[in-house]
């Protein structure tokens, strides 16, 4: 198991929109930044790489690179849960804060957390996303900016390479699992890929199901 934690802080300021957790939330201010400045993201995508040890988003995506000039940072996202993916991590849970004194985000949260699992192409319920002010206090309870925290446990696939029956999540979120007599080819092909093999273990499931009818019939 790998555990991760980001954060990140954005100045508020005039002419730009508030975008956070890939939700666009109305105010008379916006989050200053290169990208779209969607702090619960960033904080989100640190914790990500640095659970995987593949540095932060500065390194993969710098505010030099025009590329990346007023970009959705769920492409972002996207990006990141295909390096987690390519380096033989499964995303486990993810828990994050957002800090801020205005606007309330609560009405927000559950649309959030359904963007950020269907991105990372993981189950809403390993995503938490909760929000709290600083009473007043400090940048923040002035108003003058947002920030956000965020953990997040990775487990690796080759920790699944055995002979026990594993239950993961497939490239589109549903929850896959391999036959009963499953001998780690499953688990193999998901230690080798990173990622699960949708078409390949329903195949598999079918011919399971088909086998144990012929058996069935001979007896």
């Amino acid at each position: 198991m790998r555990v991760g934690m980001g954060y990140d802080v954005h100045r508020l300021g005039a002419g730009r929109k508030m975008i956070i957790g890939g939700v666009e939330i109305p105010y008379e201010l916006g989050l200053i930044g290169h990208s779209d400045a969607d702090v619960l993201l960033h904080a989100i995508m640190d914790a990500l790489l640095g659970a995987a040890a593949l540095g932060d988003i500065g390194k993969h995506f710098p505010d030099t690179d025009e590329r990346y000039r007023d970009i959705s940072s769920l492409k972002l996202l996207g990006i990141v849960a295909d390096l987690i993916a390519d380096n033989g991590f499964i995303i486990e849970n993810i828990d994050a804060t957002i800090i801020a004194q205005k606007p309330k985000m609560r009405p927000y949260i559950d649309e959030m957390r359904f963007r950020i699992s269907e991105t990372l192409g993981i189950e809403v319920t390993q995503v938490n996303v909760k929000a709290t002010t600083e009473e007043g206090l400090g940048f923040t309870g002035n108003g003058e900016g947002i920030s956000s925290q965020a953990v997040c446990m990775l487990s690796a696939a080759a920790d699944l390479r055995d002979d026990s029956i594993a239950v993961a999540t497939g490239t589109n979120g549903e929850v896959v699992r391999p036959c009963e007599s499953c001998s780690g080819c499953f688990t193999a092909d998901l230690a080798d890929k990173g990622t699960v093999n949708r078409k390949k273990t329903v195949k598999k499931e079918k011919k399971s199901k088909k086998d144990k009818k012929t058996k069935k019939k001979k007896k």
